[in-house]
């Protein structure tokens, strides 16, 4: 069953263009010039029930712009969407009451009190029952390992550890939806994997629909099996994420060993050297090219060892946007 319904939905924002010198200055307070940004171009697109789907795209893309317009926190231009059967922007407080939005680079936490202090206030906003709020709460700082911080105020814990608590007060009120714009941002590599095993511990237990946006592709690895990847507000691929690789990888890593360090002095003809440590080697591919060269490679040198990888996803996302942008450059000539 569907959790979230979007169909043509649109955003556009009128932008002031303000013009340098005095002079310009002048004439703008009498006569104002605005261009209009399309900030999501009829998007359609629909979430099952208990998916952990990630959303996509490069900086500027339209992907926090289309969680606030599920969130209900802005209005769009046009088309529609449906979240729990709900219309967000209606802000109807039955559908405020069933999803979370939690924006790595925005804080709700009061950041001069304990955490222990906004998670009250968050029982009294959703009217939670002092006995689930304490069972809720229990098990949440236990799961997230900050049992022993709540007490302490906001602004003195690290950044890892903010950003667990901020998903300790989303979650308290046990929404069935949850928004996650760029969670683990900024946080080190432990805290991100502490995150990542709780949302998905938890997703798997609660079995709650999970939106997320992240430029750390190894979130996205690590939760998402499927994938909406947005360009200048258009969706570009909606599916798994193993199809983004078969779809928009052009290239390959090829990993050598060569036997006794004899190594070619010429591997520019083979591949773009990305790492030459020899007897190492690793060249980046032509996917359509990798059969010729491991035959070329194996018939004129020893190799020990020889691995075929797909590119990193980042890599992956890198190609396909700079695609995008030569091809819209060309259409544009």
């Amino acid at each position: 069953m569907p959790a979230i319904e979007v169909s043509q939905l649109s955003k556009q924002f009128r932008v002031y263009r303000k013009h340098e010198g005095l002079l310009a200055s002048l004439k703008n307070l009498f006569h104002r010039e605005f261009s209009l940004v399309e900030a999501v171009k009829q998007v359609s697109f629909t979430i099952d029930e208990g998916e952990i789907v990630g959303f996509l795209g490069p900086n500027g893309a339209g992907k926090t712009t289309t969680l606030k317009l599920l969130s209900g926190l802005v209005y769009p231009s046009s088309g529609e969407a449906r979240v729990l059967g709900h219309v967000p922007w209606k802000r109807e407080n039955t559908y405020r009451r069933q999803f979370a939005l939690v924006m790595g680079q925005k804080n709700q936490l009061w950041w001069d009190l304990p955490a222990q202090e906004s998670f009250r206030l968050h029982q009294a906003i959703y009217k939670i029952p002092q006995t689930a709020f304490e069972k809720r709460l229990d098990e949440l700082t236990s799961l997230l390992e900050v049992k022993k911080l709540v007490s302490q105020p906001v602004r003195e814990l690290s950044l890892g550890e903010r950003m667990r608590m901020e998903l300790i007060a989303s979650l308290l009120h046990h929404p069935r939806v949850l928004f996650l714009d760029e969670p683990t941002i900024g946080l080190d590599v432990v805290s991100q994997k502490r995150v990542q095993q709780f949302l998905k511990h938890y997703q798997d237990e609660y079995n709650i629909t999970v939106v997320l946006t992240s430029h750390y592709m190894k979130d996205v690895e690590a939760l998402c099996k499927r994938v909406i990847i947005i360009d200048e507000g258009e969706i570009r691929h909606d599916g798994s994420l193993a199809e983004v690789i078969d779809r928009f990888s052009r290239h390959k890593v090829l990993s050598l060993i060569f036997r006794n360090g004899a190594a070619p002095n010429d591997l520019e003809r083979f591949g773009q050297p990305m790492k030459a440590d020899y007897p190492y080697v690793k060249l980046h591919v032509d996917r359509e090219r990798i059969s010729d060269v491991l035959g070329a490679l194996l018939n004129e040198y020893e190799i020990d060892d020889v691995t075929v990888l797909d590119l990193p996803l980042e890599d992956v996302f890198a190609e396909l946007f700079d695609s995008h942008r030569k091809e819209k450059a060309l259409a544009s000539q």
